[in-house]
């Protein structure tokens, strides 16, 4: 058997199984996943907050 087409020849069983997750913990998940991306929106509204309010104040420092 050719190293090459070995990958192939495996049985694909992991896709025909159906998935074992639950609806409670698949809505504990999303729940969870929208709580991260709101705390990194946030950080980077904040990041960009403070960037913005660093360049204002060494434009005035500079004139």
């Amino acid at each position: 058997m050719s190293i090459v087409s070995h990958g192939f020849e495996r049985s694909l069983d992991w896709v025909e199984r159906r998935s074992r997750t639950s609806t409670a913990r698949k809505a504990r998940l999303k729940r969870i996943t929208i709580s991260a991306l709101t705390i990194m929106t946030m950080g980077s509204v904040l990041t960009a907050l403070i960037a913005l309010k660093t360049v204002i104040y060494a434009w005035h420092l500079h004139a």
